[in-house]
């Protein structure tokens, strides 16, 4: 098994590797893998994702720009912002992002389950010779018009296989496979797999079941968001078709959007009213073959749609940024357009174009920043782009 370690968007290393696993690793489209200076050897570069995964006969582990930490508040935000902010993840010394999250992982489910599964009622739709519950009258006369029996039911059990242990369970088997796990975390992850007895794990694409904050959950809240940050992840995309089973992988560009549009979301729509859209779907051509969408739309609720932003987490495609926002602004009639870029903390950039007097303002968000730090430049921000501080202003 080869090892190879890489930083987020760092420099190419050069490693040796046989031809299969090399087209494998260039298949999986994880990193970026180019002919080396001899025969044998190939360049390894990695791009926007970080994580862990095995491709073959290669182990790959990808640590991220931003610390470890900040990552974790990032990804946790966009899933549930208040209840991130209001629950602190303690991260113990481990060096990288695998044995952080293993570790975290194992010791909040440990901490979780100290007073046993958690039970619940959970609704069940059967066929049953007696009656048990309520009878699903819509069902029996479309299956069983004219049948006494059987019955079509729905019931309520008093069980521990609930949406929340599910989540759990299935989060901690999958670390499991994960590469990169430390000796420790992986002796408590095997032994938290066996108090999930009676409880169904999710199958592999099956959508993560949804549960709400009560008091009764509220001692499993912390291992909940963390086992969904394990889940997210440990479901990739490898290549054309393909999915990395053994694999934690987040794609940067996509936590950063996420974290972006919710966030924005809650300091507009607190601040300034109206309603922030995400992914709307436009046409910039008259005949709808051109498609628009841009990342975050704000309907101001009054003259229709007030800003139009985007998340870019790299600037190395300014130019091409620039040429797509102009395009939305001339699709929704709008004076100014928003990049908003994952970097520094610089003042604005701005571009007016010719001969159309639409600006398009680049600004900067320091992911450095702590997370009280960079909710208050959030904040700053949703002022700057719907007009309250200099942003956005719908023509006519």
């Amino acid at each position: 098994m080869s090892l190879i370690r890489l930083r987020e968007a760092g420099p190419a290393v050069q490693v040796h590797l046989d031809a299969d696993d090399a087209r494998r690793l260039a298949a999986s489209e994880v990193v970026d893998v180019r002919p080396g200076p001899a025969p044998g050897f190939w360049r390894v570069r990695a791009g926007r994702k970080v994580g862990a995964a095995r491709i073959g006969g290669v182990e790959l582990h990808i640590e991220p720009k931003v610390p470890i930490a900040r990552l974790f508040f990032l990804v946790g935000y966009a899933r549930n912002p208040k209840g991130w902010r209001d629950e602190s993840v303690s991260l113990t010394d481990q060096a990288g992002l695998v044995p952080a999250l293993a570790a975290a992982l194992s010791r909040q489910t440990d901490r979780a389950l100290r007073q046993g599964l958690l039970q619940g009622y959970r609704t069940t739709d059967d066929t049953s010779p007696v009656l048990r519950g309520r009878l699903r009258e819509t069902a029996q006369l479309g299956r069983r018009a004219g049948l006494a029996l059987p019955l079509e039911i729905r019931h309520d059990d008093y069980t521990v296989d609930i949406a929340e242990n599910r989540i759990l369970a299935t989060a901690v088997e999958r670390m499991l496979r994960v590469p990169g796990v430390d000796a420790e975390s992986r002796r408590m992850l095997r032994h938290l797999t066996a108090r999930f007895a009676g409880v169904t794990r999710l199958r592999p694409g099956e959508p993560v079941p949804d549960w709400r904050p009560t008091r009764l959950n509220e001692r499993l809240r912390i291992a909940l968001r963390l086992a969904e940050l394990v889940l997210a992840g440990a479901s990739v995309e490898a290549g054309r078709g393909g999915v990395l089973s053994n694999a934690f992988l987040l794609d940067m560009w996509r936590v950063f959007e996420d974290f972006l549009s919710v966030a924005l979301r809650a300091a507009i729509e607190s601040a300034y009213g109206g309603t922030v859209v995400f992914q709307a779907r436009h046409h910039l051509d008259g005949r709808r073959r051109l498609e628009l969408r841009p990342d975050i739309l704000w309907q101001d609720g009054t003259s229709g749609v007030g800003a139009v932003m985007d998340a870019k987490y790299k600037a190395d495609t300014a130019r091409e940024d620039a040429y797509q926002m102009l395009a939305y602004c001339v699709a929704y009639g709008l004076t100014h357009g928003h990049l908003i870029y994952a970097s520094g903390d610089q003042s604005p950039v701005r571009h007016v174009v010719r001969n159309t007097g639409i600006e398009i303002v680049c600004h900067a968000l320091d992911l450095d920043a702590d997370p009280a730090d960079l909710l208050d430049r959030v904040g700053a921000l949703a002022g700057e782009v719907t007009g309250k501080a200099g942003g956005a202003r719908a023509v006519g």
